[in-house]
């Protein structure tokens, strides 16, 4: 299980339709207009290529994804902490041609670029699309190697956002960002601190086979898709004091967890596919994998979820099994949990995991380890 804190419950990780969509004046809003016709045409002016188009910020559903999350820099990354960032920057411009390997967000960046190319072939004038920007704190001088890395693979990445060794944070909002994927848990802190749904990618332990026509995304509920107000009963009060507290709540609406605009956002793209008459055959499903008991506490999940006007193509309901077993059956593209013991369990059986760093739990992950370290110095 897991859930939102009340002190953080006005932390409200915004849909496409708000983050970095502000209210603008009828002016700006001509402006605005104005300026991407004017990059439009330029854009196709320039270019003879067959690549489409990214589609206009306004409209997208923005990913931005980090190269350490995109490829595989473990080696790049020991030279950067240990002979420093000039050597690093030398060793990337040296390896340029050298194409990097998949990272833990790789295999989710593919399927997500299945779905736009589907979109494009039933709506070719919608541009409510992903929009995939490598947001990175890399330095220019290794963009050669990142652009040669990303048209090797085919990928369809066109914006990048690199902040020469500054946090990219403060860009995720003029980006429009709907979604921020890190390999750095610390910046995805800061952009769940921001309002900014965010999570921390792992890589799984076993190499498994991806559905390349299907994107597949699996979701914690309590502090990831609703708040961790269930969480905190758990952890403070017990068991019984939570499936009492359900049952008395069972018709009130859980509060919005940090990935809830993301669920929103599929949901949008999916009814896109249902209108098409693919409702069995959709390049997208979804996944609720939660810890929760189905009798004793899935009834208020299930309502809430109604209640927002959102539809999950599964439900489980563990009961406090693990997930692992689960998650290996489903091979979901990306799982999102707020516990690292999930996260742990998911990576060892081949799922690539997402941490996202929200919630009471956080409280409890941060003591347990700072006691473990602790232990650990002492011997």
């Amino acid at each position: 299980m897991s859930g939102s804190n009340p002190d953080k419950e006005q932390i409200k990780p915004r849909s496409a339709a708000a983050v970095g969509k502000m209210d603008l004046s009828e002016e700006e809003e001509v402006g605005a207009e104005q300026d991407w016709a004017a990059a439009k045409a330029a854009y196709e002016s320039l270019t003879s290529t067959k690549r489409p188009r990214p589609p206009k910020p306004q409209n997208a559903i923005t990913i931005a994804v980090s190269s350490r999350a995109l490829f595989d820099m473990v080696e790049e990354r020991k030279i950067y902490e240990e002979q420093g960032v000039e050597k690093y920057v030398e060793y990337q411009q040296a390896n340029e041609n050298v194409t990097l390997k998949p990272g833990p967000a790789f295999a989710f960046v593919k399927a997500v670029e299945q779905v736009n190319a589907r979109l494009r072939e039933l709506y070719p004038d919608d541009e409510e699309l992903f929009d995939i920007v490598l947001m990175t704190n890399n330095h220019a001088q290794v963009g050669v190697r990142l652009i040669n890395s990303i048209n090797h693979y085919g990928l369809l990445i066109e914006r990048f956002c690199m902040t020469g060794g500054k946090t990219p944070i403060g860009y995720l909002k003029a980006y429009l960002t709907n979604l921020y994927l890190s390999a750095d848990s610390e910046k995805v802190q800061e952009a769940i601190e921001e309002g900014i749904a965010a999570a921390t990618m792992f890589t799984g332990n076993k190499n498994v086979p991806y559905d390349d026509k299907q994107l597949r995304v699996a979701f914690d509920g309590d502090a990831v898709l609703f708040s961790d107000e269930s969480e905190i009963i758990v952890k403070e009060h017990g068991l019984d004091r939570f499936f009492e507290h359900e049952q008395i709540n069972e018709n009130k609406p859980l509060a919005q967890g940090p990935l809830k605009g993301f669920l929103e956002d599929l949901g949008r793209l999916q009814k896109k596919f249902y209108a098409k008459n693919e409702r069995l055959d959709s390049p997208i499903r979804t996944y609720l994998v939660t810890a929760r008991s189905a009798a004793s506490s899935g009834a208020r999940v299930l309502k809430t979820l109604r209640s927002w006007g959102v539809q999950i193509d599964e439900a489980l309901f563990l009961a406090g099994a693990p997930k692992g077993p689960v998650l290996a059956k489903i091979r979901p593209h990306i799982f999102f949990d707020d516990q690292m013991f999930h996260i742990e369990g998911a990576q060892q059986l081949g799922t690539i995991a997402a941490h996202v760093p929200y919630g009471i739990g956080q409280k409890y992950y941060k003591s347990k380890l700072k006691d473990s370290t602790a232990t650990a110095a002492k011997k």
